[in-house]
């Protein structure tokens, strides 16, 4: 079973870290296999317009590129086949991390010719695996959104074994409920909101008890 933890915490306040809650939900009998990590893997990503797209003097499959991230334009050089005039693509700027903080953008010279950032495939980004060229972003995206404004946050999720005697946390809210147990906290069921329309079901069903001593 996926536990998100984001989805957890809207029925229960969570104080512990990652590790804390893992470890303690393992204690309590609900035995934690994995945790992963997903969604974006970058920090201070952004969207920018490609403006105009020129040959590199000294590669053939490389482009110099003039990207305008919502403040500033910056020369680039990149290699994506898919690199057009017009197109909004990840932003990292300078200073920009990928790979959960194992690599920092900084400025470069590619056969010659400065890059102040980088145009980024999906891969790149934490997303898919795909690196057959830079990530159309939706159209109408205004430059220098955050990535994490069109992605979200990445999120953790548990990888949760249930054991045949707890059958009470095959859900979420069962896994909830077992977590505020734990920690002392309150759990906070939703409230169904149900619309209603028609005549009342009162008006066209009725319920005789024949049997009241039963």
């Amino acid at each position: 079973m996926k536990v998100p933890v984001g989805w957890l915490q809207e029925y229960v306040e969570i104080d512990a870290d990652v590790q804390q809650l893992a470890d303690a939900l393992t204690f309590s009998g609900i035995e934690i296999e994995a945790i992963h990590r997903l969604g974006l893997t970058c920090t201070g990503v952004v969207a920018a317009e490609v403006r105009e797209v020129t040959p590199h003097p000294n590669a053939d499959k490389l482009r110099v590129c003039r990207v305008f991230d919502g403040n500033t334009e910056h020369q680039v050089v990149c290699g994506a086949p898919n690199v057009a005039a017009g197109g909004c693509y990840p932003f990292a700027p300078i200073g920009a991390v990928l790979d959960r903080g194992k690599f920092k953008i900084k400025k470069a010279k590619l056969r010659g010719v400065e890059s102040a950032g980088m145009l980024c495939a999906s891969d790149e980004l934490g997303l898919s695996d795909d690196h057959g060229g830079l990530l159309d972003l939706p159209a109408g995206t205004e430059p220098g959104t955050p990535l994490e404004t069109l992605y979200g946050e990445p999120e953790t999720v548990f990888e949760v074994e249930i054991t045949p005697n707890r059958p009470d946390c095959l859900s979420m809210i069962g896994v909830a409920r077992e977590v505020a147990a734990v920690f002392g906290k309150t759990l906070k069921l939703p409230t169904p909101v149900v619309s209603e329309s028609g005549e009342p079901v009162a008006s066209s069903v009725t319920v005789a008890i024949e049997s009241p001593e039963a």
